[in-house]
């Protein structure tokens, strides 16, 4: 049983291996059936679009069925049962959970008490490791990860997907380039602890200062939903735009990742432009996604 929390919980072989296994079914055109019979837990305690729904498309191409217990208020969780219980409980009828929660450490608490593999599909502002495989093999379709210039722009702080995605690199000899509103900076433990790593981590205070460096531009929200109250939020709300114009001199191979939704972080306009792969970095979830439900249920 492997159960994948964090993208620490992989090695850089078995990253990967996922890579390559996302990419051989791309190629396929999704044509397997390996996990007929297999039932998925979808368990998703805080509001989703793209990552449960890539769970629900990758499990079904694989010839599987998924069920939910729907939003909290549909479960027990609304009578007072505890997340432990119900992972026992579920656990009991599946072969394998996907869980999302607000809370972080809630997807490490369940893998404790659960009978089968447990994915994380993000644990608050904690870890966020299927998006991260996603975003490195988006990152791969078009460059070499190895020794690639990334700008991590927007919520470092609560980004979970940030986080995940700092922390993969730092496996693949990648400089990191850090820009973030006041307050809003990668956490210093997760800076030491990458620095610790060999990683070289660079902080600025616009984007427009070192866009030339980068190979790939990782754009994020400023999510609401972290902050402790809404003043807090409107104080660094729509503090910075990626707009067509910040692009008149960059690489000619630079990518432009955000792991949606986005809200007025990245004008429409830059849609347009060769550099957005941002919404096929979304459907890059489906052979993703479908490579990590073949890792724990194979």
């Amino acid at each position: 049983m492997k159960h994948i929390i964090s993208i620490r919980d992989l090695s850089r072989a078995e990253i990967d291996d996922i890579l390559e296994k996302a990419k051989v079914i791309q190629e396929q055109q999704y044509d397997t059936h390996s996990l007929k019979g297999r039932i998925l837990a979808l368990l998703f305690f805080e509001p989703s679009t793209r990552t449960r729904m890539s769970f629900e498309a990758a499990m079904a191409r694989l010839g599987g069925v998924s069920i939910s217990v729907g939003s909290v208020e549909a479960s027990s969780i609304a009578k007072g049962e505890t997340l432990a219980d119900t992972i026992r409980v579920v656990s009991g009828y599946v072969d394998t959970i996907v869980l999302r929660h607000p809370k972080e450490g809630a997807a490490r608490l369940a893998s404790e008490f659960a009978s089968v593999p447990v994915l994380n599909a993000g644990d608050g502002a904690g870890q966020h490791p299927s998006q991260t495989l996603l975003d490195l093999y988006t990152i791969r379709q078009s460059m070499p990860i190895d020794g690639v210039n990334v700008g991590l722009l927007g919520d470092l702080r609560y980004g979970r997907t940030a986080h995940s995605l700092a922390r993969a690199l730092s496996l693949y000899n990648a400089t990191l380039h850090t820009i973030s509103p006041n307050g809003l900076e990668l956490p210093s433990a997760l800076i030491n602890e990458l620095r610790q790593s060999g990683m070289e981590v660079i902080e600025h205070d616009d984007v427009s200062e070192v866009v030339k460096e980068l190979d790939v531009l990782y754009v994020t929200r400023i999510q609401r939903e972290r902050f402790p109250d809404s003043a807090s939020y409107f104080k660094v709300a729509s503090s910075y735009k990626i707009t067509p114009d910040l692009f008149s001199d960059v690489r000619d191979h630079l990518i432009v990742l955000h792991p949606l939704p986005r809200l007025d972080e990245i004008d429409p306009g830059v849609d347009q432009l060769p550099y957005a792969k941002y919404f096929e970095q979304s459907r890059n979830g489906i052979p993703v996604r479908m490579a990590m439900l073949q890792k724990v249920m194979k």
